[in-house]
């Protein structure tokens, strides 16, 4: 039994992102902005999700633009007031990404009580933010100092948007991740957020890896997830969970519904 069974109760889940709205120290948290707002709009989409049948949560700093490779303090502080301003109404399991920092991610978390984190824990990869290296040596060993030994990480190995400077096959880069960093799972996503992942590719590092969790990142749509959902352990969806399906607006629970739907009818199925 894959481990997201045992934590979701539920084979393929649905993990779903709670965007949290630019924070103190973003560029788009303008003066006269305030925490309780950015409170106030995490606690009405986490009621949407949950109220709308997802399996589980991950909370994200999505809209702090352009993403810092090294947080300011005040990034993951701030998500973790959030967090704690609405934990009690968390009902599923939930996990963070303090997105481009795996050291404030797994900070985060074990500030937060998080049950899994998601990131860019190795590799290095360029893009708009110009080029990154993940040391997961270190990270593995800040993870033991924080005695997170049941936090499960899940592994980004082609982050949208940037281009991996390891020119191996998919397939081949995860297997060697896999042996030396023992990754929880694996996110599999497509060259932009939103955009729809290859099946082929989801097949191809599943079969190279049968033992870990593969997760279909990023594209998943009510029209596409069953055909995701065929090959992909579990499925991480955002934007299509929004009003309208765009990015920048608030969680749509009706969306969140019908997406469910599909999902719990595929599952009857397996």
């Amino acid at each position: 039994m894959l481990w997201t069974e045992e934590m979701f109760g539920v084979k393929k889940p649905i993990i779903a992102m709670l965007h949290l709205d630019a924070l103190p120290g973003d560029p788009s948290f303008k003066n006269g902005d305030d925490m309780d707002i950015v409170v106030e709009h995490a606690r009405a989409d986490l009621h949407a999700l949950q109220d709308g049948g997802v399996d589980g949560i991950i909370i994200s700093n999505e809209f702090s633009l352009p993403y810092q490779r090294k947080m300011d303090m005040v990034t993951p502080a701030a998500m973790a007031y959030a967090i704690g301003c609405i934990r009690s109404e968390i009902k599923v399991p939930f996990g963070v990404d303090a997105i481009s920092d795996g050291q404030a991610c797994l900070e985060l978390a074990a500030a937060v009580k998080a049950k899994y984190v998601r990131g860019t824990f190795s590799g290095v990869y360029v893009g708009d933010g110009g080029l990154y290296n993940n040391d997961f040596s270190m990270l593995q060993r800040r993870r033991a100092a924080l005695h997170l030994d049941n936090l499960k990480m899940l592994y980004f190995i082609n982050p949208e948007s940037d281009r991996n400077l390891d020119t191996r096959p998919l397939a081949d880069i995860a297997k060697s991740t896999m042996s030396k960093a023992a990754p929880d799972g694996l996110c599999i996503s497509a060259n932009a957020a939103g955009q729809d992942v290859d099946n082929a590719l989801i097949a191809s590092v599943k079969e190279a890896n049968s033992e870990v969790v593969v997760i279909c990142n990023t594209g998943c749509r009510l029209n596409t997830i069953v055909q995701k959902l065929t090959t992909a352990d579990a499925a991480i969806v955002g934007t299509t969970f929004k009003k309208d399906g765009k990015f920048e607006n608030r969680v749509d629970v009706q969306r969140v519904k019908d997406f469910m739907e599909v999902v719990y009818n595929f599952r009857k199925t397996i």
